[in-house]
């Protein structure tokens, strides 16, 4: 089943994300990255276009490029050197023609048949794509005017600058992020940060937006009230057992509020399928992106960034709030426990059912955090995917 998700989806008919421009400014730059759990490495070229290619020479298959992140003149195998352009074309091959006359390739083989496989890739606003598929749909039109609406909030043109990275693995299956953050019911109920703190509640301005043509993509949202300590009703403090009276933060400035943008929403956290998360957290912004890591495992590569021009202080505010994020964040560590619940009790249970009722009648968008209709919505495009 992992092995036919990754032909079918990471290697399908998917716009996977890879990298941010801001990481490979300068030509020669590159970035390793993944498609689904194919290596792959990103790299601007000399004409500054940016290219997509497997993380694996076309002679034997070793990695060739080891570092995270760097600056090279091309990429060369420590194998055999077979080295490759920043294209991913081969260019040398050592002993091509033998010693002596003796050994070497044969006579027909040509070093443009035998280059690193290449992804086709899109860009917008600064966000790096790649796709295996040769007849992509538009990357505007794979994420749909719904959710664009709110990536373009964040992604809208101004040049970023990367503040900083965090990488955990997770012990559970890929698609339970997915499943976590098309799920607002939890968000109410599971993190006390934002249940005391006011910052999404059960009766703030919210919704659960999920792409209308197919349902994989969604953007959990909520409005933040003025108050630094947002009032929650005695009825509702009833149904939350994670709200905790009294409770308090020794530095308030973690609470502020920036409004930056044209949105009414202090919080959107996209998923886009079926390996990027979008973080807006009042001001910490972010980019996840999700590596499959067989059945019951997954990597997280966490890449928090602002903005060229934001001021020193702001570059502050950004970084104290991420403190919310990553895997230790006050956010990011009990979803991370949650899921490792999920996969155990999942992993280990006698049946093959489970609930997913509330908002009857919905599939998709819901104004109510109280609703699992975003979740329905992407195991039916899943299914139809999958060929279930």
């Amino acid at each position: 089943m992992h092995d036919l998700e990754l032909q079918k989806i990471f290697r399908g008919r998917s716009w996977n994300y890879v990298a941010l421009e801001a990481e490979i400014p300068n030509a020669g730059d590159y970035k390793r990255s993944y498609v689904g759990a194919t290596p792959v490495v990103v790299s601007r070229a000399e004409d500054g276009s940016v290219n997509v290619f497997e993380n694996r020479c076309a002679h034997r298959g070793a990695e060739f490029c080891r570092h995270s992140q760097g600056n090279a003149k091309e990429f060369v195998c420590p194998y055999h050197q077979w080295s490759y352009d920043l294209k991913g074309n081969l260019q040398g091959v050592p002993f091509k023609r033998g010693v002596n006359r003796a050994g070497g390739m044969p006579r027909d083989f040509r070093n443009e048949d035998h280059g690193l496989v290449k992804l086709n890739v899109a860009t917008r606003n600064g966000v790096v794509f790649a796709s295996y598929a040769a007849d992509m749909e538009s990357l505007e039109d794979y994420l749909t005017p719904e959710i664009l609406k709110d990536f373009d909030i964040v992604f809208n043109g101004k040049p970023l600058k990367v503040l900083g990275y965090y990488k955990n693995e997770l012990p559970c299956n890929w698609k339970m992020y997915h499943e976590n953050l098309k799920d607002p019911y939890h968000a109410t109920l599971l993190h006390s940060f934002l249940v005391v703190f006011g910052l999404l509640v059960a009766g703030n301005e919210s919704a659960m937006i999920a792409d209308p043509v197919h349902g994989r993509h969604g953007t959990m949202a909520s409005a933040k009230k003025e108050d630094k300590y947002a009032a929650v009703s005695d009825e509702n403090k009833k149904e939350m057992r994670s709200y905790h009276e009294g409770m308090r933060l020794e530095d308030e400035r973690f609470l502020e509020y920036v409004k930056e943008f044209d949105s009414p929403w202090s919080v959107t956290m996209q998923t886009i399928w079926p390996n990027l998360v979008v973080q807006r957290e009042m001001n910490t912004l972010g980019v996840r992106q999700i590596v499959p890591n067989g059945p019951d495992s997954m990597l997280m590569l966490w890449t928090m960034f602002g903005y060229e021009d934001d001021t020193e202080e702001m570059t502050q505010h950004r970084l104290r709030q991420g403190n919310l994020m990553g895997p230790a964040g006050f956010l990011g560590l009990e979803d991370n426990e949650a899921m490792k619940f999920v996969q155990e009790g999942v992993r280990r249970s006698s049946s093959d059912l489970n609930v997913l009722k509330l908002d009857p009648g919905q599939i998709g968008t819901s104004s109510s955090l109280i609703s699992e209709s975003a979740i329905r919505a992407m195991y039916q495009y899943y299914r139809g995917v999958m060929g279930f």
